[in-house]
């Protein structure tokens, strides 16, 4: 039954935890990284058929219809080519040249220039692409177990930064090459782990306030969604992550909107006051505490920061590449091949630190006409959230829209959608979102 714990909602459970445990760095883990893309698979195939026997699918058509151009990308990306078209293709100078200097005769080849890791994103799609369909076949019940579960997952994030942070030493670490004076969680990289503390705070804070519309259920979930609240401000005063910190105000205050329509608007009641209270107290302790080391972070000592300061570097080579971009995967070779000699030193410029950015050099105009259907979808999906009357389906869907907005903004400076267990909490969210053409049983 759709209610009950069946096997896509097992399916579901697993990736999910698998995404927790072992998708947390965006490279360099092959192995790790490779166990939760066989892990969606059968969640995939699952939820797929699911889909299609119950017919279902026909009211998410535009988002599906988002979700295969998003997998169409790559594999038109990986299409063998013969010479003559890719050779002429924008950008291919270089590899024309390298052809005709060793004398090799050149052959078909796909339209990327990594097709090798261009078909490593593509694989990198599968669990993403399986946690939106399942979530979009499963119960309410489910899709809420789900989010309790990714809570629960971002509470023992925060006790291992802990356990980090007092350790002193790299043995807590989940990853390889991490810095020990860092604390990461169960990620490879402190932004991430902000991210991710940030997606769970709507939820936490929201359903948190739904109780006082229910006055006969209990008040555990209002009292856990402000000690969570005032744990994740202490968290990422303890992480640093700028991105983390400068995002902390607007989700708090969109959070505690959502929680004010989730409490049934109308005047705010003395527990919501406590929740509110309880998050400025945080934020006081951490003021009076952490303030010097956090504002240390944002002091660079007059000099540019190096992300802005590469990103016209970037932009040469995507107009270069355009239409069509130079694959997904590519932005490591591709940097490399246009940076200045003057530019190099020991750092390594692995990312854009701007997926937007980074998207348009790997795919060109369709890459930016794909993201700017998915801000269509957003904008529509956002509105019908947080016009719908209260209810316990609505929480689920303004908590979701908060937490894709914390991506799409950290995208901005970052590359959060690059980590698979941030792409697949993103995936969630948006099923989630999606589903506001659903009526709510329990409504």
């Amino acid at each position: 039954m759709k209610g009950q714990w069946d096997t896509v909602a097992l399916a579901a459970i697993v990736l999910l935890a698998l995404s927790f445990v072992f998708g947390g760095a965006s490279q360099g883990h092959a192995l790790r990284l490779a166990l939760v893309e066989l892990a969606s698979l059968p969640l995939l195939i699952l939820a797929a058929m699911r889909l299609a026997r119950t017919g279902e699918w026909r009211e998410h058509r535009f988002a599906l219809s988002l979700l295969a151009a998003l997998v169409a990308i790559p594999v038109i990306q990986l299409i063998p080519l013969p010479p003559a078209v890719w050779m002429a293709m924008p950008g291919r100078d270089q590899m024309v040249l390298g052809l005709e200097i060793t004398g090799l005769t050149p052959g078909w080849t796909p339209l990327s220039v990594t097709p090798d890791l261009t078909l490593g994103s593509a694989l990198a799609l599968a669990p993403p692409a399986a946690m939106f369909l399942a979530v979009l076949t499963l119960s309410q019940t489910i899709r809420l177990r789900l989010v309790q579960f990714s809570i629960g997952a971002a509470i023992a994030g925060i006790l291992l930064g802990a356990a980090q942070l007092a350790s002193g030493g790299d043995t807590l670490y989940l990853w390889q090459g991490t810095q020990a004076d860092q604390v990461k969680g169960l990620f490879a990289n402190r932004n991430h782990f902000a991210s991710s503390l940030l997606v769970a705070l709507p939820f936490a804070i929201i359903f948190g306030a739904a109780t006082l519309r229910r006055r006969s259920s209990s008040s555990n979930a209002l009292w856990f969604g402000a000690l969570f609240a005032g744990l994740v401000v202490v968290a990422l005063a303890a992480i640093r992550s700028r991105a983390g910190i400068t995002l902390l105000a607007p989700v708090m205050v969109v959070s505690l909107l959502g929680a004010w329509f989730a409490a049934g608007r109308g005047r705010p009641r003395p527990a919501l006051l406590v929740l509110v209270g309880s998050i400025g107290a945080a934020l006081t302790v951490v003021a009076v505490l952490a303030l010097p080391p956090i504002l240390a972070r944002f002091d660079t000592e007059g000099a540019p920061e190096v992300r802005f300061e590469r990103w016209p570097l970037v932009a040469e080579p995507a107009q270069a590449y355009l239409p069509l971009g130079s694959g997904l995967g590519s932005f490591d070779a591709v940097f490399r091949s246009v940076e200045p000699l003057d530019e190099l030193d020991s750092t390594y410029f692995n990312r854009a630190h701007n997926d937007y950015l980074e998207t348009w050099l790997e795919t060109g105009w369709l890459g930016i006409g794909l993201i700017l259907a998915f801000m269509v979808w957003y904008a529509r999906r956002f509105w019908a959230a947080w016009k719908a009357p209260p209810s316990r389906e609505s929480d689920l869907q303004r908590a979701a829209s908060v937490g894709i907005g914390v991506f799409l903004m950290h995208s901005i400076v970052d590359y959060p959608l690059r980590t698979i267990t941030l792409a697949v909490v993103f995936a969630l969210c948006c099923a989630l979102l999606e589903r506001t053409r659903q009526p709510d049983p329990a409504r």
